[in-house]
């Protein structure tokens, strides 16, 4: 199955540092080895998130999401979306966007590629920091049964029965950010960004939630959203439902294909402003964080597939508290400089944890077999 799922990654990942070596030579080799690692190391916990919600879908929706999905990631976010951040800032059309890019430039000299989107990242930050505050807080609000850090989740949950708590907490963080972290001449930028966050999140969300209440049965309309979760999906399963009961088609599944490149956009924000870092010719990075992105689809099929969510139940907990924590790195990285590595390390390292507790936890009830009816697989 391991070959099978990440094959395809592998073949690219040759071709792709092919590419770069013939581009770039040794130094272009080195620096997409090096962004690969960056992209898979911020976006783990990127691909737990989304085989929450992937396992849910259809198998023709699972089969445009890693098709018509990986284009968008690779093509869309890793390449088309600087150029038009540069392109709008810059106010240049398509094709001297592209040529500005190729031309490169010192990323601190005013008018270069790399420097117009430093310029832009208070904007990007703002608008994915507070998507996901949003994805965390709706996590951490709601009231579950199986909790990971108790001692914390449950006040969490209970102070989540407020209406819209998460939605009054994100607008307090985009004060704060506009207010006390954005530069000089940029708090109405970072303001309007935080907000378009918050509005995008419960856009796409809600009419998830509705169109799924439209066209689910009932045994489905009480799952939370779009975003859903497998401890949820498992009750379902365990009340004498089957599986099929939880496979979204129709408008649903279309939200929830919908949400997940929204998910997806967000995550990559950091990637691709933290890939500036370390290089700002585009070809190089395009490859680098390209392949990075398959990666982080091929490990979304293979946590599917394998049931993991179900077996290793805190997983989907670590997620969420690494997508809080890139939320917030993402915010204060609006005023103060926050290495990947940092990011990087403090996302695998909760999502580890997570792991490591629910092998405990296994072990502890002996229970570490997943039925294999529960599971939904993506049928490639």
């Amino acid at each position: 199955m391991l070959l099978k799922t990440f094959g395809g990654s592998f073949a690219v990942t040759i071709l792709g540092l092919g590419a770069a070596m013939l581009y770039g030579g040794p130094t272009g080799l080195a620096i997409a080895a090096i962004l690969i690692i960056l992209e898979i190391s911020l976006s783990f916990d990127n691909a737990v998130v989304n085989a929450t919600v992937l396992e849910r879908l259809s198998p023709f929706w699972q089969k445009l999401f890693l098709t018509l999905g990986i284009a968008i990631a690779v093509v869309g976010m890793r390449l088309v979306f600087p150029l038009v951040i540069v392109g709008v800032t810059a106010k240049l059309n398509p094709v001297e966007a592209v040529q500005l890019a190729l031309e490169k430039g010192d990323p601190h000299t005013p008018g270069t590629y790399g420097y117009l989107m430093h310029d832009a990242h208070s904007a990007i930050a703002a608008f994915g920091g507070v998507f996901l505050l949003m994805l965390f807080l709706n996590f951490v609000f709601e009231e579950r049964e199986l909790k990971w850090l108790s001692w914390l989740e449950r006040p969490l949950a209970r102070v989540g029965k407020l209406e819209q708590l998460a939605v009054v907490v994100s607008m307090v963080a985009v004060a704060v950010a506009a207010y006390a972290f954005a530069p000089e001449g940029k708090t109405a930028t970072v303001l309007v960004s935080g907000i378009l966050g918050v509005v995008t999140y419960i856009l796409v969300n809600g009419l998830g939630e509705v169109f799924e209440s439209d066209e689910d049965g009932p045994e489905v309309q009480n799952l939370p959203g779009i975003h859903g979760s497998a401890e949820r999906l498992d009750e379902v399963v365990n009340r004498g439902g089957n599986s099929q009961l939880a496979v979204k088609v129709g408008k649903a599944a279309f939200f929830s294909f919908l949400y997940l490149e929204v998910l997806d956009a967000s995550f990559s924000f950091d990637g691709v402003i933290g890939a500036f870092a370390i290089t700002n010719d585009p070809i190089i990075m395009a490859i680098g964080l390209g392949v990075g992105a398959l990666y982080v689809r091929s490990l979304t099929v293979f946590l599917v597939r394998k049931g993991t969510l179900s077996e290793y139940v805190y997983l989907e907990h670590g997620a969420q508290w690494a997508i809080g924590a890139l939320a917030a790195c993402l915010l204060i990285s609006i005023k103060y400089e926050i290495p990947e590595v940092v990011t990087g390390l403090v996302g695998v390292g909760l999502i580890a944890a997570a792991f490591v507790s629910s092998i405990v936890r296994n072990r502890r009830n002996g229970d570490s077999a997943v039925d294999d009816d529960s599971r939904e697989l993506v049928s490639v």
